[in-house]
């Protein structure tokens, strides 16, 4: 697996080298980040160009550890202006649990979303992701699990100046030999101020079928754009449940390379950017 995961980030990275040269008059492309929040949005990153979310979370108090520490990336790209490859991947994960303290690589996810509708300003996007984990690396999970399969609805849109992702999960959890449905809810709300700045905020709930509860959380977010490509984010989750995360502290960026994969008569570029 840890070969497949090392040909997976060289492919990217060779396919990082333009494929041909932008012209200087082509507009510039946009980062559209799907971190810091549990939503992501229904709009997908510029058809082409490879993005990366790469981030930090620290958390504490939690059913299955007491303290957890990890890196997770996330790389995005459109193959066209309806659908979107991604993968998913924790590389290293810090934990405590029961006393134990531990270092593994944890789960990681193969998938893809589709746009079903393409709104504008107060029309919503629709789309639908699916996602599979392709390997289970046995790190302490989250309150939420790490599910086998994740279908996911999503919905974004604009209205008075301010933007909102909202998702539906229908997801599958095992613990062998069982295999449970769990179902989940997040919605995310966000607002520029300042130069650059955008404050978020959202709520989000899981079942949680094996503990027979629910996870809910609140979480608040800040990002500063640097520039049309590059978005940094910090921000804190509070869990609201007693089998909650009941904190959750992250940092992190998001990085669109600013050169197409491919010469734009292969692919047409999508007309969607960031929030």
């Amino acid at each position: 697996m840890k070969r497949s995961l090392a040909l997976l980030f060289l492919i990217c990275a060779l396919l990082a080298r333009p494929a041909v040269a932008q012209s200087q008059n082509e507009e510039q492309p946009e980062a559209n980040p799907g971190r810091p929040t549990v939503s992501t949005p229904a709009t997908l990153t510029q058809v082409g160009y490879l993005q990366f979310e790469s981030g930090f979370t620290g958390a504490g108090d939690s059913p299955e550890f007491s303290s957890r520490y990890g890196f997770n990336e996330v790389m995005k790209l459109s193959v066209t202006r309806r659908v979107e490859l991604l993968a998913s991947a924790e590389p290293a994960a810090h934990f405590t649990a029961v006393g134990t303290t531990t270092n593994r690589l944890a789960d990681v996810f193969l998938g893809a979303q589709g746009v079903l509708y393409q709104g504008e300003g107060a029309k919503p996007t629709f789309a639908v992701s699916y996602f599979h984990r392709v390997y289970n690396g046995g790190a302490s999970e989250f309150d939420f699990g790490s599910p086998t399969n994740s279908f996911l609805v999503l919905a974004s849109a604009d209205m008075k100046g301010f933007h909102y992702d909202a998702n539906a999960f229908f997801t599958e959890l095992v613990e062998e030999p069982v295999r449970r449905a769990q179902f989940g809810q997040s919605l995310s709300i966000s607002h520029p101020f300042l130069k650059n700045f955008i404050l978020s905020g959202e709520i989000w709930h899981f079942t949680q079928p094996f503990l027979r509860s629910n996870a809910v959380g609140n979480l608040w977010a800040v990002s500063y754009t640097a520039r049309k490509t590059l978005v940094f984010d910090l921000g804190f989750n509070h869990g609201l449940t007693g089998t909650s995360t009941q904190r959750e502290v992250f940092v992190g960026f998001t990085y669109l390379l600013p050169h197409r994969l491919w010469s734009r008569h292969g692919f047409p570029p999508n007309g969607s950017g960031a929030h």
